[in-house]
Order: C-alpha cells, then structure tokens, then sequence
C-alpha cells in the first residue's frame, strides 16, 4: 500500500497554494514523495484552458477570477468548501481517467458518509445528487485536473457549507441544464469542512493505494457542454 501525506493547511490565497503546488510538482517529478494538500480559499472563480469568455461571471462580486493551467470549464472556490490537490505520481497501470474515477470514488464514499448519496454522471465530470423532487441533478464536488510528466497537479472541490450563492453568477463547468448542491444543503444542518476532512482522508488514502476497488453504479449518461458545437452549421438550401 502506498503511503500517502496529507498537509492540511487551513484558508490559502489561491495564487499562494498554486505556486506551492508547482514547487511541489517538481519536487515530486525529481523523485520526492507525493502529497495531498487539503485546504479551504478566500472567494475565487478559477477558469480552465477551455473557457469561452461568455462562461466567466460578468459579476465576480469582487471575487478575482484567474485562469488556471487544468481541464474544466469556470468553476468556484470559497470558505465551506473542501479543497483537494493531490500531488502524486502515478503508477503504470494508472491512466489519467483511471485516477480521475478514484477521486470521484472517494468522494462517493464521503458523501455517503454523511448520508448524501451521489454518483458520477457519465459524461459529466464530478460528483452528483440525483434528480428528485428538490430539482434536478446537481453537483456537489467538481473535479478538474492536470497531469505532467506523470505528476498529477490541481484536484478537487467538495461543498461542505460553502454560501451557494456565488454560483448564481455563472455557469457552473458550463452546464446549464443543472445544479450545484452542498452537503448543507442536502442534509438540512451545518455540515462544516473540519467535519469532513477526516472522511476525506480516510477514503483518499484507500483509494490512493491504487489498488482494485468496486466502482459506484453510474447515473444516467449526460452530454459534456464542451464537446457540443459552439457554432451553427449552416446546410445550403436545396435547388428545385
């Protein structure tokens, strides 16, 4: 079993646990050991490399908005939020969505925890409540990651009692068609970040092992907004 590190570093600026990362990153890539940074942020929008500028908050509240070197669309980060960076090497038998499903995973296995039952939505990086009588399928952990020269950088965000709020100014990741959601929220009680980091490295570190493990049924399938055409095709009228 590997052995993992976790730092658990409290409220970091964004750009001051990015720069950390790197160093990290490095270090990691020269052969030091993997660590999982957990933390919370000051109110920040982070936009991924395939950001359209009509999916970044015209309103940021004042909130910075940087655009970041990892996959995913716009996305959120605040106080109530648990904030993930695993820094890790992976193994040869680790693909990229390999690690990106045993995050997921782990997550899961949080919110159940907690009560919450969720699930990935094929086609939908994430975390999901299922549709029901409250509203439709919502997001309660977004993922976006990078992964260079077999070190993986960036992580997750899993909503503890993060104010909601924000994400009225946006398109979560781009999608539109659902919502974003909090362990709060779904349980009716305060459900702080403190709370929850001892699952979270509890079901980080099995899964972090990269052993075998028994994957969590899938939802129904979703389309990714970011693989749909952004423009109109536009077919010549026919003749006669």
């Amino acid at each position: 079993m590997t052995s993992v590190e976790f730092r658990e570093l409290g409220s970091v600026d964004y750009l001051d646990a990015w720069e950390r990362q790197r160093e990290l990153h490095a270090s990691v890539v020269e052969g030091g050991p993997g660590s999982v940074l957990l933390l919370e942020h000051p109110p920040v929008f982070t936009v991924g490399r395939r950001t359209p500028d009509d999916e970044k908050p015209l309103d940021p509240g004042g909130a910075p908005i940087i655009e970041v070197d990892r996959g995913g669309r716009t996305t959120f980060h605040g106080p109530g939020q648990l904030v993930g960076y695993p820094i890790l090497r992976l193994p040869s038998h680790v693909k990229v969505v390999d690690y990106v499903r045993r995050v997921e995973e782990a997550l899961i296995a949080v919110c159940a925890e907690f009560g919450v039952t969720t699930a990935r939505v094929p086609g939908r990086t994430g975390v999901w409540v299922h549709a029901d009588d409250r509203g439709p399928e919502r997001k309660v952990a977004a993922i976006g990651i990078r992964v260079r020269r077999g070190v993986t950088m960036h992580g997750f965000a899993l909503n503890c009692d993060v104010d909601l709020g924000w994400y009225d100014r946006f398109v979560p990741c781009g999608i539109s068609d659902a919502g974003v959601t909090s362990l709060s929220s779904e349980l009716g009680r305060d459900v702080t970040v403190a709370e929850v980091v001892p699952a979270a490295r509890r079901h980080l570190t099995d899964l972090f092992a990269w052993g075998p493990y028994e994957p969590t049924p899938d939802y129904e399938p979703r389309p990714d907004p970011a693989k749909r055409p952004r423009i109109e095709l536009i077919r010549p009228a026919s003749v006669g």
